[in-house]
Protein backbone atom coordinates (compact mmCIF):
# COMPACT_ATOMS: atom_id res chain seq x y z
CA UNK A 1 0.00 0.00 0.00
CA UNK A 2 1.50 3.18 -0.66
CA UNK A 3 3.18 5.10 2.56
CA UNK A 4 1.39 8.90 1.20
CA UNK A 5 -1.93 7.56 2.48
CA UNK A 6 -3.12 8.69 5.90
CA UNK A 7 -4.30 5.81 7.57
CA UNK A 8 -7.22 5.66 9.97
CA UNK A 9 -7.26 2.43 12.57
CA UNK A 10 -10.68 0.91 12.71
CA UNK A 11 -12.35 -2.65 13.50
CA UNK A 12 -10.87 -4.73 11.08
CA UNK A 13 -10.29 -4.37 7.94
CA UNK A 14 -9.37 -1.31 8.11
CA UNK A 15 -10.52 1.84 6.40
CA UNK A 16 -8.38 4.95 5.18
CA UNK A 17 -9.07 7.85 3.30
CA UNK A 18 -7.63 8.59 0.08
CA UNK A 19 -6.21 11.57 -1.37
CA UNK A 20 -7.14 13.40 -4.23
CA UNK A 21 -5.11 13.44 -7.50
CA UNK A 22 -3.79 10.48 -9.21
CA UNK A 23 -1.49 9.66 -5.96
CA UNK A 24 -2.04 5.49 -6.81
CA UNK A 25 -0.58 5.92 -9.96
CA UNK A 26 2.97 5.94 -8.47
CA UNK A 27 4.65 2.70 -8.48
CA UNK A 28 3.19 1.11 -4.92
CA UNK A 29 4.60 -2.44 -3.66
CA UNK A 30 2.46 -5.02 -5.30
CA UNK A 31 0.25 -6.89 -2.55
CA UNK A 32 0.45 -10.80 -3.04
CA UNK A 33 -1.67 -12.32 -4.87
CA UNK A 34 -4.84 -12.72 -3.29
CA UNK A 35 -8.94 -12.89 -4.10
CA UNK A 36 -11.89 -12.81 -2.39
CA UNK A 37 -13.38 -15.59 -3.75
CA UNK A 38 -16.54 -18.53 -2.91
CA UNK A 39 -17.45 -21.87 -3.91
CA UNK A 40 -21.39 -21.69 -3.68
CA UNK A 41 -24.09 -19.00 -3.86
CA UNK A 42 -25.43 -17.92 -0.08
CA UNK A 43 -24.81 -15.57 2.78
CA UNK A 44 -21.58 -13.24 1.73
CA UNK A 45 -20.88 -13.03 5.92
CA UNK A 46 -20.45 -16.91 5.28
CA UNK A 47 -19.68 -18.03 1.88
CA UNK A 48 -16.82 -15.49 1.05
CA UNK A 49 -12.86 -16.40 1.89
CA UNK A 50 -9.56 -15.10 0.53
CA UNK A 51 -7.39 -17.36 -1.34
CA UNK A 52 -3.68 -16.16 -2.14
CA UNK A 53 -2.58 -17.60 -5.78
CA UNK A 54 0.83 -17.73 -7.67
CA UNK A 55 2.04 -14.39 -9.29
CA UNK A 56 0.61 -14.37 -12.84
CA UNK A 57 2.84 -15.35 -15.20
CA UNK A 58 3.34 -13.30 -18.86
CA UNK A 59 -0.20 -12.75 -20.39
CA UNK A 60 -0.87 -14.81 -23.92
CA UNK A 61 -1.26 -13.11 -27.13
CA UNK A 62 -4.11 -10.80 -27.18
CA UNK A 63 -4.31 -10.78 -23.14
CA UNK A 64 -2.77 -8.66 -20.70
CA UNK A 65 -2.38 -8.43 -16.94
CA UNK A 66 -3.62 -5.91 -14.82
CA UNK A 67 -3.44 -5.01 -11.20
CA UNK A 68 -6.46 -3.20 -9.24
CA UNK A 69 -6.20 -0.53 -7.47
CA UNK A 70 -9.53 0.06 -5.93
CA UNK A 71 -12.74 -1.83 -5.89
CA UNK A 72 -16.31 -0.96 -5.32
CA UNK A 73 -19.09 -3.11 -3.21
CA UNK A 74 -21.97 -2.50 -5.07
CA UNK A 75 -25.37 -3.72 -3.43
CA UNK A 76 -25.52 -5.83 -6.89
CA UNK A 77 -22.49 -7.59 -5.87
CA UNK A 78 -23.68 -8.84 -2.82
CA UNK A 79 -26.78 -9.99 -4.82
CA UNK A 80 -24.58 -11.80 -7.22
CA UNK A 81 -22.84 -13.72 -4.08
CA UNK A 82 -26.57 -14.42 -2.89
CA UNK A 83 -27.66 -15.99 -5.96
CA UNK A 84 -30.33 -12.98 -6.75
CA UNK A 85 -29.08 -11.07 -9.47
CA UNK A 86 -29.18 -12.03 -13.42
CA UNK A 87 -25.72 -11.38 -14.01
CA UNK A 88 -23.78 -13.99 -13.53
CA UNK A 89 -20.09 -15.06 -12.90
CA UNK A 90 -18.11 -17.95 -14.49
CA UNK A 91 -16.38 -20.39 -11.98
CA UNK A 92 -12.29 -19.28 -12.48
CA UNK A 93 -10.23 -22.87 -12.36
CA UNK A 94 -7.33 -21.15 -12.88
CA UNK A 95 -5.92 -19.24 -9.98
CA UNK A 96 -3.99 -22.34 -8.31
CA UNK A 97 -3.05 -26.26 -9.92
CA UNK A 98 -4.27 -27.80 -6.62
CA UNK A 99 -6.40 -27.32 -4.07
CA UNK A 100 -9.73 -24.00 -3.75
CA UNK A 101 -9.40 -21.90 -7.41
CA UNK A 102 -7.52 -25.31 -9.15
CA UNK A 103 -10.09 -26.82 -12.12
CA UNK A 104 -10.81 -29.48 -9.54
CA UNK A 105 -11.98 -26.97 -7.10
CA UNK A 106 -13.03 -23.57 -8.83
CA UNK A 107 -14.45 -20.36 -7.51
CA UNK A 108 -16.18 -16.98 -7.99
CA UNK A 109 -14.38 -14.25 -7.30
CA UNK A 110 -15.86 -11.56 -6.66
CA UNK A 111 -16.94 -8.25 -7.37
CA UNK A 112 -17.92 -6.42 -10.94
CA UNK A 113 -16.33 -2.52 -10.96
CA UNK A 114 -13.32 -1.63 -10.35
CA UNK A 115 -10.04 0.47 -11.31
CA UNK A 116 -6.82 -1.76 -12.58
CA UNK A 117 -3.39 -0.63 -13.99
CA UNK A 118 -2.02 -2.20 -16.68
CA UNK A 119 1.15 -4.12 -15.28
CA UNK A 120 1.90 -6.31 -18.74
CA UNK A 121 0.82 -6.81 -22.23
CA UNK A 122 0.96 -9.97 -24.76
CA UNK A 123 1.50 -9.49 -28.05
CA UNK A 124 -1.11 -8.50 -30.44
CA UNK A 125 -2.51 -5.86 -27.67
CA UNK A 126 -2.93 -2.64 -29.45
CA UNK A 127 -4.21 1.03 -27.54
CA UNK A 128 -2.80 0.46 -24.67
CA UNK A 129 0.53 0.46 -22.78
CA UNK A 130 2.14 -0.10 -19.39
CA UNK A 131 0.67 1.87 -17.05
CA UNK A 132 -3.02 3.21 -18.18
CA UNK A 133 -5.57 3.12 -15.88
CA UNK A 134 -8.24 0.91 -17.53
CA UNK A 135 -11.68 0.19 -15.77
CA UNK A 136 -13.47 -3.32 -16.55
CA UNK A 137 -16.55 -3.08 -19.02
CA UNK A 138 -17.38 -7.11 -19.06
CA UNK A 139 -19.40 -7.68 -16.75
CA UNK A 140 -18.70 -10.41 -13.56
CA UNK A 141 -15.06 -10.15 -14.11
CA UNK A 142 -14.16 -10.59 -10.84
CA UNK A 143 -12.36 -7.17 -9.25
CA UNK A 144 -12.23 -7.93 -6.15
CA UNK A 145 -8.44 -9.40 -6.47
CA UNK A 146 -5.01 -7.96 -6.77
CA UNK A 147 -4.40 -9.05 -10.10
CA UNK A 148 -5.96 -11.09 -13.21
CA UNK A 149 -5.47 -12.09 -16.40
CA UNK A 150 -8.21 -10.15 -19.63
CA UNK A 151 -8.76 -9.84 -22.49
CA UNK A 152 -9.01 -6.31 -24.21
CA UNK A 153 -12.43 -6.30 -24.57
CA UNK A 154 -12.81 -6.57 -21.15
CA UNK A 155 -11.41 -3.06 -20.51
CA UNK A 156 -11.89 0.42 -20.78
CA UNK A 157 -9.35 2.77 -20.88
CA UNK A 158 -9.92 5.50 -18.74
CA UNK A 159 -9.77 9.02 -20.69
CA UNK A 160 -7.81 11.86 -19.62
CA UNK A 161 -6.75 9.28 -16.22
CA UNK A 162 -4.54 12.35 -14.92
CA UNK A 163 -7.25 14.64 -14.11
CA UNK A 164 -9.24 12.09 -11.95
CA UNK A 165 -9.24 10.86 -8.46
CA UNK A 166 -8.45 6.84 -8.43
CA UNK A 167 -12.62 6.95 -6.19
CA UNK A 168 -13.46 8.75 -9.73
CA UNK A 169 -11.92 6.53 -11.93
CA UNK A 170 -13.10 3.45 -9.70
CA UNK A 171 -16.58 3.98 -9.85
CA UNK A 172 -16.60 5.16 -13.43
CA UNK A 173 -18.69 2.35 -15.20
CA UNK A 174 -21.92 2.05 -13.41
CA UNK A 175 -23.43 4.82 -12.19
CA UNK A 176 -22.77 7.74 -13.52
CA UNK A 177 -23.11 5.88 -16.98
CA UNK A 178 -26.44 4.92 -15.25
CA UNK A 179 -27.20 8.39 -14.91
CA UNK A 180 -26.24 9.67 -18.25
CA UNK A 181 -28.22 7.13 -20.02
CA UNK A 182 -31.66 7.85 -18.27
CA UNK A 183 -31.32 11.26 -18.77
CA UNK A 184 -30.32 10.86 -22.41
CA UNK A 185 -32.01 7.25 -23.99
CA UNK A 186 -35.57 7.75 -23.60
CA UNK A 187 -36.59 11.61 -23.41
CA UNK A 188 -35.11 14.64 -25.78
CA UNK A 189 -34.49 17.03 -22.29
CA UNK A 190 -34.22 20.90 -22.83
CA UNK A 191 -32.46 23.35 -20.90
CA UNK A 192 -35.21 23.95 -17.69
CA UNK A 193 -37.00 20.44 -18.38
CA UNK A 194 -38.70 18.80 -14.87
CA UNK A 195 -37.01 14.91 -13.86
CA UNK A 196 -38.74 13.43 -11.12
CA UNK A 197 -37.01 10.37 -9.18
CA UNK A 198 -36.95 8.38 -6.25
CA UNK A 199 -34.22 7.26 -4.55
CA UNK A 200 -32.80 10.00 -5.01
CA UNK A 201 -29.88 9.85 -2.33
CA UNK A 202 -28.75 6.14 -4.06
CA UNK A 203 -25.08 6.29 -6.03
CA UNK A 204 -27.25 6.61 -9.43
CA UNK A 205 -29.49 8.93 -7.69
CA UNK A 206 -26.85 11.52 -6.87
CA UNK A 207 -25.01 11.32 -10.09
CA UNK A 208 -28.65 12.17 -11.71
CA UNK A 209 -28.75 15.18 -9.98
CA UNK A 210 -25.38 16.44 -10.97
CA UNK A 211 -25.57 15.60 -14.71
CA UNK A 212 -29.16 17.33 -14.41
CA UNK A 213 -27.71 20.13 -13.38
CA UNK A 214 -24.96 20.57 -15.53
CA UNK A 215 -27.52 20.32 -18.29
CA UNK A 216 -29.86 22.53 -16.90
CA UNK A 217 -32.53 20.29 -16.49
CA UNK A 218 -34.54 20.63 -12.80
CA UNK A 219 -35.47 17.62 -10.64
CA UNK A 220 -37.54 16.82 -7.66
CA UNK A 221 -35.68 14.02 -5.36
CA UNK A 222 -37.79 11.62 -3.33
CA UNK A 223 -36.10 9.83 -0.25
CA UNK A 224 -37.47 8.55 3.01
CA UNK A 225 -37.95 10.14 5.71
CA UNK A 226 -35.43 10.39 8.90
CA UNK A 227 -33.77 11.99 11.32
CA UNK A 228 -31.25 13.43 9.79
CA UNK A 229 -33.64 14.91 6.75
CA UNK A 230 -32.33 18.49 6.58
CA UNK A 231 -28.81 17.69 6.23
CA UNK A 232 -29.35 15.19 3.50
CA UNK A 233 -31.80 17.76 1.84
CA UNK A 234 -29.27 20.40 2.18
CA UNK A 235 -26.47 17.69 0.53
CA UNK A 236 -28.72 16.90 -2.26
CA UNK A 237 -29.30 20.55 -3.19
CA UNK A 238 -25.41 20.82 -3.10
CA UNK A 239 -25.32 18.79 -5.49
CA UNK A 240 -27.45 20.55 -7.58
CA UNK A 241 -30.88 19.37 -6.49
CA UNK A 242 -33.79 21.67 -7.92
CA UNK A 243 -36.47 20.23 -5.05
CA UNK A 244 -36.24 17.21 -2.45
CA UNK A 245 -39.38 16.11 -0.86
CA UNK A 246 -39.83 12.64 1.26
CA UNK A 247 -42.41 10.28 -0.12
CA UNK A 248 -44.69 10.91 3.15
CA UNK A 249 -44.84 14.43 1.86
CA UNK A 250 -45.81 13.03 -1.28
CA UNK A 251 -49.00 11.65 -0.02
CA UNK A 252 -50.44 14.73 1.45
CA UNK A 253 -52.83 17.37 0.32
CA UNK A 254 -51.96 19.94 -1.76
CA UNK A 255 -48.80 18.60 -3.03
CA UNK A 256 -49.74 18.75 -6.68
CA UNK A 257 -50.44 22.28 -6.94
CA UNK A 258 -47.05 22.74 -4.43
CA UNK A 259 -45.52 20.94 -7.53
CA UNK A 260 -47.09 22.27 -10.15
CA UNK A 261 -46.07 25.92 -8.43
CA UNK A 262 -42.50 24.48 -8.48
CA UNK A 263 -43.06 23.77 -12.65
CA UNK A 264 -45.19 26.49 -13.65
CA UNK A 265 -47.73 24.02 -15.24
CA UNK A 266 -44.91 22.68 -16.72
CA UNK A 267 -45.22 19.21 -18.05
CA UNK A 268 -42.88 16.69 -15.79
CA UNK A 269 -41.47 14.64 -18.94
CA UNK A 270 -39.71 12.35 -17.45
CA UNK A 271 -39.55 9.81 -14.11
CA UNK A 272 -36.45 7.67 -12.41
CA UNK A 273 -37.29 4.84 -10.78
CA UNK A 274 -35.36 2.12 -8.76
CA UNK A 275 -37.80 1.17 -5.74
CA UNK A 276 -40.69 0.06 -7.25
CA UNK A 277 -43.93 -0.57 -4.64
CA UNK A 278 -46.70 2.60 -4.08
CA UNK A 279 -44.15 5.16 -3.54
CA UNK A 280 -43.43 4.45 -7.20
CA UNK A 281 -46.86 4.15 -8.56
CA UNK A 282 -47.63 8.02 -6.32
CA UNK A 283 -44.41 9.17 -7.94
CA UNK A 284 -46.41 8.33 -11.46
CA UNK A 285 -49.12 10.10 -11.13
CA UNK A 286 -47.14 13.38 -11.46
CA UNK A 287 -45.93 12.77 -14.57
CA UNK A 288 -47.02 14.80 -17.64
CA UNK A 289 -48.58 13.93 -20.95
CA UNK A 290 -46.38 11.65 -23.36
CA UNK A 291 -43.90 11.06 -20.40
CA UNK A 292 -41.58 8.30 -19.85
CA UNK A 293 -40.87 5.89 -16.26
CA UNK A 294 -37.87 4.48 -17.06
CA UNK A 295 -36.89 1.39 -13.94
CA UNK A 296 -33.79 0.27 -13.34
CA UNK A 297 -33.91 -0.69 -9.61
CA UNK A 298 -36.40 -2.08 -7.04
CA UNK A 299 -34.63 -1.32 -3.97
CA UNK A 300 -37.97 -2.40 -1.97
CA UNK A 301 -38.76 -5.45 -3.52
CA UNK A 302 -42.27 -4.49 -4.49
CA UNK A 303 -43.96 -5.37 -7.57
CA UNK A 304 -44.27 -1.75 -10.06
CA UNK A 305 -48.17 -1.01 -10.66
CA UNK A 306 -48.98 1.85 -12.58
CA UNK A 307 -52.56 2.92 -12.99
CA UNK A 308 -54.07 1.99 -16.57
CA UNK A 309 -55.52 5.47 -17.13
CA UNK A 310 -51.77 7.21 -17.14
CA UNK A 311 -50.93 4.61 -20.04
CA UNK A 312 -54.92 5.58 -22.04
CA UNK A 313 -55.11 9.42 -20.87
CA UNK A 314 -51.31 10.42 -20.69
CA UNK A 315 -50.11 7.86 -22.98
CA UNK A 316 -47.39 7.17 -20.90
CA UNK A 317 -44.79 5.19 -21.77
CA UNK A 318 -42.80 2.62 -19.32
CA UNK A 319 -39.19 1.22 -19.77
CA UNK A 320 -37.01 -1.00 -18.00
CA UNK A 321 -33.07 0.10 -18.13
CA UNK A 322 -29.97 -2.01 -17.38
CA UNK A 323 -26.24 -0.58 -17.89
CA UNK A 324 -25.15 -4.29 -18.14
CA UNK A 325 -27.06 -4.70 -21.06
CA UNK A 326 -26.34 -0.88 -23.06
CA UNK A 327 -22.64 -2.33 -23.20
CA UNK A 328 -23.76 -5.39 -24.48
CA UNK A 329 -25.65 -3.08 -26.99
CA UNK A 330 -23.23 -0.17 -28.02
CA UNK A 331 -19.94 -0.25 -29.73
CA UNK A 332 -16.79 0.63 -28.45
CA UNK A 333 -16.53 4.18 -30.13
CA UNK A 334 -19.95 5.02 -28.00
CA UNK A 335 -19.20 3.56 -25.25
CA UNK A 336 -15.61 5.74 -25.00
CA UNK A 337 -17.52 8.51 -25.79
CA UNK A 338 -19.62 8.26 -22.95
CA UNK A 339 -16.60 7.76 -20.83
CA UNK A 340 -14.99 10.95 -21.90
CA UNK A 341 -17.82 13.22 -21.40
CA UNK A 342 -18.30 12.01 -18.08
CA UNK A 343 -14.66 12.30 -17.11
CA UNK A 344 -14.73 15.86 -18.92
CA UNK A 345 -17.75 16.31 -16.13
CA UNK A 346 -15.63 15.14 -12.98
CA UNK A 347 -12.49 16.67 -14.55
CA UNK A 348 -14.32 20.22 -14.29
CA UNK A 349 -16.12 19.50 -10.66
CA UNK A 350 -19.55 18.59 -11.91
CA UNK A 351 -19.93 15.01 -11.32
CA UNK A 352 -18.17 14.27 -7.46
CA UNK A 353 -17.07 11.38 -6.43
CA UNK A 354 -19.19 9.36 -4.05
CA UNK A 355 -18.51 9.87 -0.28
CA UNK A 356 -16.67 6.57 0.44
CA UNK A 357 -13.81 4.51 2.49
CA UNK A 358 -10.86 2.60 1.62
CA UNK A 359 -11.16 -0.92 3.06
CA UNK A 360 -7.92 -2.25 3.16
CA UNK A 361 -7.30 -6.24 3.17
CA UNK A 362 -3.82 -6.41 5.20
CA UNK A 363 -0.97 -8.25 3.49
CA UNK A 364 0.63 -9.56 7.05
CA UNK A 365 -2.66 -11.10 7.51
CA UNK A 366 -3.03 -15.10 7.22
CA UNK A 367 -5.56 -15.97 4.76
CA UNK A 368 -8.08 -17.33 7.68
CA UNK A 369 -7.99 -13.93 9.38
CA UNK A 370 -8.33 -11.85 6.26
CA UNK A 371 -11.32 -14.04 5.64
CA UNK A 372 -12.72 -13.23 8.71
CA UNK A 373 -12.06 -9.58 8.29
CA UNK A 374 -13.97 -9.30 5.03
CA UNK A 375 -17.45 -11.29 6.44
CA UNK A 376 -17.60 -9.26 8.60
CA UNK A 377 -17.06 -6.32 6.90
CA UNK A 378 -19.42 -7.21 4.40
CA UNK A 379 -21.85 -8.51 7.24
CA UNK A 380 -21.68 -4.50 8.35
CA UNK A 381 -22.01 -3.28 5.26
CA UNK A 382 -25.41 -4.82 4.62
CA UNK A 383 -26.47 -4.23 8.06
CA UNK A 384 -26.15 -0.66 7.33
CA UNK A 385 -23.25 0.02 9.20
CA UNK A 386 -21.26 1.78 6.46
CA UNK A 387 -22.95 4.71 5.34
CA UNK A 388 -20.37 5.48 2.22
CA UNK A 389 -19.44 3.51 -0.71
CA UNK A 390 -16.65 0.98 0.67
CA UNK A 391 -14.08 0.53 -1.57
CA UNK A 392 -11.71 -2.65 -1.50
CA UNK A 393 -7.55 -2.34 -1.30
CA UNK A 394 -5.66 -4.67 -1.03
CA UNK A 395 -2.24 -3.85 0.96
CA UNK A 396 1.58 -5.60 0.20
CA UNK A 397 3.18 -7.57 2.85
CA UNK A 398 5.40 -4.08 3.89
CA UNK A 399 2.37 -2.21 4.30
Amino acid sequence: MLTSLARRCIRAPRVVPIPQGRSLSASPATAAARAIVYSGNGNPSEVLSVLTFPDLPPPPTNTLNVQFLLSPINPADINVIEGVYPSKPKLNGNLTTSGLGSQQDPVFVGGNEGLARVSALGSGVEGLQEGDWVVMKTPQVGTWRTSANVKPGDVLKVPSADKLTPVQAATLVVNPPTAWNLLHDFVQLSEGDWVIQNGANSAVGQCVIQVAAAKGYKTINLVRNRSDLPILQQRLRELGATEVLTYDELAQDGIRDKIKSWTNGKDIKLGLNCVGGPDTTRMARFLGKDAHLVSYGAMSKAPLSLPTSLFIFKNLTSHGFWQSRWYADHSLEEQQSMLRTLTELMANGKLLAPDHEIASIRGSDSDEVASEHIRSMVEGITSGQYGKKVLLQFESDEA
